[in-house]
């Protein structure tokens, strides 16, 4: 007998764990999009928790989100808390059979991402990993293009990520290093846009600032990548550029190349003496109709009844591919990504 769905009688309840940058983000996401509602509002800080909710139309605060988790009005939560929460609250929530939203990283530490992704697995609540990068329309046209042959055998990839500048030192401290914090993103559409890697050589060092390599991170690194089919690829990243943000992705192969290149956020050049544009400076700005686009697909797949993409194999291969990275910088020598059994 099939089972009846439980997220298409609307509105599907959502209660939103994280009221800052990004929870605000993903909360004006479901404001905006049929058959939903935030009926919670789960933060420490209480000012920003009633912000939120009151912009939200949400009726409960909770400075726990554990107890937004087991409020029992609500189905599905996003959870935008600090990275060393998300593996607790995620547990809590697939015991609770609620949905699950997530940014990434599920964990910094592949064994308990392995073993919360279990927990999910075996609940069988729906579960999609924050890697928006897959919903903007350019990535997500390539894919579909690359699926359908249109660049014949691919044997090249390369992709480019920097930042303006790089994070408060504090947050770089926790933030598991360069790899597992900015180029997960790169390293994520590697896969997704060619699929698995088996092999990595990375190499790095702190050109930006020496503090960086005193906590024995990298700033400025550099990833040779073997794909499993024979496809090979580069990904490089930097903590800074002058010029704002910059994303650029390329994707070679037999039958021609794609180039995903960064854009002009206003669409004019300006020509006089020389050539001027805007350019993005910031991710939020870059990647927002992405964000947008992230959580109405995950809410379309619970109305739908279908597992959300990208899953729980995501969280784990594109973890185990940046520890792989990591890895492969500290010992200087090309690891195997499915040699990678625990954090380096």
């Amino acid at each position: 007998m099939k089972q009846s769905n439980p997220y298409t009688d609307a509105p599907i309840r959502f209660a939103l764990l994280g009221a800052g940058r990004m929870g605000r983000e993903h909360g004006q996401a479901l404001l905006g999009l049929p058959g939903t509602q935030v009926v919670a509002v789960a933060d420490p800080l209480p000012d920003a928790a009633q912000a939120l909710a009151g912009l939200l139309r949400a009726d409960q605060v909770y400075a726990d989100p554990l107890d937004a988790i087991h409020d029992p009005q609500v189905q599905a939560v996003i959870i935008v808390t600090p990275t060393s929460t998300h593996a607790a609250l995620i547990e809590a929530a697939a015991k609770a059979g609620k949905a699950i939203f997530c940014e990434k990283p599920v964990a910094a530490d592949l064994v308990e991402t392995e073993r919360v992704m279990k927990v999910v697995q075996e609940t069988g609540v729906p579960f999609q990993i924050g890697f928006q990068r897959r919903f903007d329309v350019a990535f997500a046209q390539a894919k579909q293009r690359i699926e359908a042959g249109e660049l014949g055998t691919i044997e090249q990839f390369a992709a480019t990520g920097r930042d303006p500048a790089p994070p408060p030192l504090e947050y770089l401290k926790v933030s598991g290093g360069i790899f597992l914090d900015q180029a997960i993103h790169d390293l994520d559409i590697a896969r997704f846009l060619v699929g698995e890697v088996e092999e990595v050589i990375a190499i790095g060092d702190a050109k930006v600032d020496p503090a960086i390599a005193e906590m024995g991170d990298a700033d400025t690194t550099t990833v040779l990548l073997k794909f499993v089919g024979g496809a090979q690829g580069v990904v490089q990243n930097s903590r800074r550029a002058v010029y704002g943000y910059d994303v650029r992705t390329e994707v070679f192969g037999s039958g021609g190349k794609f180039v995903l290149d960064a854009t002009p956020k206003t669409p004019l050049l300006a020509y006089g003496e020389s050539v001027k544009m805007d350019h993005y400076h910031f991710f939020m700005d870059r990647f927002k109709d992405a964000y947008r686009a992230e959580i109405a697909a995950f809410v379309a797949s619970l109305q739908a009844g279908e597992s959300p993409n990208p899953g729980t194999h995501d969280a784990l291969e594109s973890l185990r591919l940046a520890l792989a990275c990591t890895q492969s910088l500290k010992e200087g020598r090309s690891v195997r990504v499915q040699d990678v059994r625990a954090n380096p």
